[in-house]
C-alpha cells in the first residue's frame, strides 16, 4: 500500500503506484507517474506527464516539469537491474525533459544530487554522479556516468562532461563546450576541446569573495600553471604560501587528490 499523506493533491488522472510515500503538501498533476518505490517528500510538486520511477527519493520542495524522467535505469551495458539508487535533494528545480538515472551496482549503486539545484530542459544526469549544492545546468548539459561537480558550478547550454571527469567549485564552464578533463575549482572553461582560460572572477565578486582574495588566488593559479615545473609540482611548492587562503588550498587540495582524469589546462589538448 502506498502512504499517501492527507494534505497531497493527486489529480485523478495521475498514476500512483502501491508502495510509493507521498509527503504533506505534495501535488501530482495530470497523467504524472510515480513509481513503487519512490519517496516524494513534502511540498514536492510534479507538473503534468513528469514521471518519478525508480528506488528514488525527492527532496522537500523540489519541483519537477513535464516530461522530465527521474530515475531510470542507468544507460550502462554492465546494468542487469539490480537495484539501485537515486538521490535528489531540496529545492530542486528540474525542468521539462530532464533525465536523472539511478546507480550501478558496481559503482555503489547512487545518483546522488544536492540541494537547491536548478536543471534547466534537456539536461541529463548520468550514472553514479554526483551533484552538489547551488549548481546550475543549463539547457541540453550531459553529465556522462561517474562525474562529480561540485558546489556552485554553472555549466552552460550544450556542454557536455566525460565519465569520470571532476569540475571542482563555483567552476564556470562556457557553452557547447567540452570538459573532457578535471576542471579546478573557480576555474572557467570554454571550448571544444576545453581550454583552461583564468578564474571566474564575475563568480567568485557574485560570492562575496574579497578582492584582495581573488588576486591571491589569481597569483596561485598563474604560479600553478606558469611554474617552471609540473602543474602538481607546482602546485606543491606554493602550498605553505597559501596556507591561510581558504580558497588557493581547495584548489590545491583538488589538484593533489587522486583522479581517474588528467587536469585541464590553458594548453591541454590544444589543437595544432
Amino acid at each position: 500500500m502506498s502512504t499517501i499523506a492527507e494534505s497531497a493533491r493527486i489529480h485523478p488522472m495521475a498514476v500512483v503506484e502501491d508502495g510509493a510515500t507521498i509527503g504533506e503538501g505534495v501535488k501530482i498533476g495530470p497523467f504524472c507517474h510515480v513509481g513503487p518505490h519512490v519517496v516524494l517528500h513534502e511540498n514536492v510538486e510534479l507538473l503534468a506527464h513528469a514521471i518519478v520511477t525508480g528506488r528514488t527519493v525527492i527532496g522537500k520542495g523540489t519541483r519537477i516539469f513535464p516530461m522530465a524522467v527521474v530515475g531510470g535505469d542507468p544507460q550502462s551495458v554492465h546494468h542487469a537491474g539490480e537495484e539501485t539508487t537515486l538521490s535528489v535533494g531540496a529545492n530542486c528545480t528540474i525542468r521539462e525533459g530532464v533525465t536523472m538515472n539511478t546507480g550501478t551496482a558496481d559503482f555503489g549503486g547512487q545518483t546522488i544530487v544536492g540541494d537547491n539545484n536548478l536543471f534547466l530542459a534537456n539536461s541529463h544526469v548520468a550514472h553514479d554522479c554526483r551533484v552538489g549544492n547551488h549548481v546550475i545546468m543549463s539547457n541540453n548539459v550531459m553529465l556522462a556516468g561517474h562525474v562529480v561537480i561540485e558546489d556552485r558550478v554553472i555549466l552552460g547550454g550544450g556542454s557536455a562532461v566525460h565519465q569520470f571527469t571532476r569540475v571542482g567549485r563555483q567552476a564556470f564552464v562556457g557553452g557547447l563546450s567540452a570538459v573532457s578533463y578535471d576542471v579546478i575549482p573557480y576555474g572557467m572553461l570554454n571550448g571544444n576541446p576545453g581550454l583552461l582560460g583564468g578564474l571566474n572572477v564575475v563568480g567568485m565578486t557574485r560570492a562575496g569573495i574579497d578582492r584582495a582574495v581573488i588576486h591571491r588566488v589569481r597569483r596561485a593559479y598563474k604560479a600553478i600553471f606558469e611554474g617552471t615545473a609540473s602543474v602538481r609540482e607546482n602546485a606543491a611548492a606554493i602550498r605553505e604560501e597559501y596556507a591561510d587562503c581558504a580558497e588557493v588550498m581547495q584548489i590545491l587540495d583538488f589538484i593533489a587528490a587522486d583522479s581517474d582524469r588528467a587536469l585541464s589546462s590553458p594548453t591541454r589538448g590544444q589543437k595544432g
